[in-house]
């Protein structure tokens, strides 16, 4: 039995586009990107995908403020929708254990993370860790998350992504892939972490994949991959931006 798989396209998502180097910049009113947001967990949930499609409003914004004041973030592609997007995800599903793969300054794993911890959290975790292979950039994704997170809830490692999901010893309820892999592997980088940490992904894990829609291409076997394999149950491509992210569940 294959996955079963499908999108959701938020209207002119193609012309929704930012200043990579001016993050923290509105494209739209908020209300605008929560409604856009709002649409994209509720195809989530009627796939089956999320158990609900609502999170709590204020926490995200006391988030979104705590981030800006705290991180030194020198060039992104996460929208702010797409922040609003990763973020409720998390929040929704809760997950226990969380690895996000290729966080450069550490602004990709806050959007995950950030549901568990800072001004932001609304539930508990056990283990969130960013992994991201630039030591340089893991020191800044480091100092960026321990001034939001002064407790150590979350940790920022400098290693290989396929060595460390080899190596964890948990199961992994939600990975986030944002890598890009050496030797020209690029995106296509994706296929090889989630391999590697696919016996650990046990049954209602999550697994979202950033850039699915304006690498498509350099992700084909990826994508094939959650969608053709009976491994997994569901998979939606959101484009809520030109990025894309895809969700999947095991």
């Amino acid at each position: 039995m294959t996955c079963l798989s499908g999108a959701f396209r938020a209207p002119g998502w193609e012309n929704y586009r930012m200043d990579y180097r001016r993050p923290f910049r509105g494209l739209e009113p908020v209300e605008q990107e929560v409604a856009v947001i709002d649409r994209a967990l509720e195809a989530l949930r009627a796939a089956g995908i999320l158990s609900r499609a609502d999170y709590d409003l204020e926490a995200m914004l006391a988030h979104r403020e705590g981030v800006r004041r705290a991180f030194d973030v020198p060039w992104t592609a996460i929208t702010p929708r797409m922040e609003r997007l990763i973020y409720a995800i998390n929040a929704i599903h809760r997950p226990r254990t969380m690895i996000a793969a290729g966080i450069f300054c550490g602004f990709t794993f806050i959007c995950n993370a950030g549901a568990a911890l800072g001004p932001g959290k609304s539930y508990d975790a056990d283990d969130l860790v960013g992994v991201e292979i630039d030591r340089a950039e893991a020191q800044r994704a480091r100092d960026n998350v321990r001034r939001i997170d002064p407790g150590g809830t979350a940790r920022v490692v400098a290693a290989d992504a396929v060595s460390f999901v080899t190596e964890y010893p948990d199961t992994i309820d939600l990975l986030y892939l944002d890598a890009d892999g050496t030797g020209g592997r690029g995106k296509a980088v994706y296929l090889d972490i989630l391999q590697a940490a696919c016996q650990k992904l046990p049954r209602g894990a999550l697994v979202l994949a950033h850039n699915t829609v304006n690498c498509a291409d350099e992700l084909a076997e990826y994508l094939h991959f959650v969608r053709g394999e009976s491994a997994f149950h569901r998979s939606v491509n959101c484009f809520v931006d030109p990025e894309g992210l895809e969700v999947t569940l095991k």
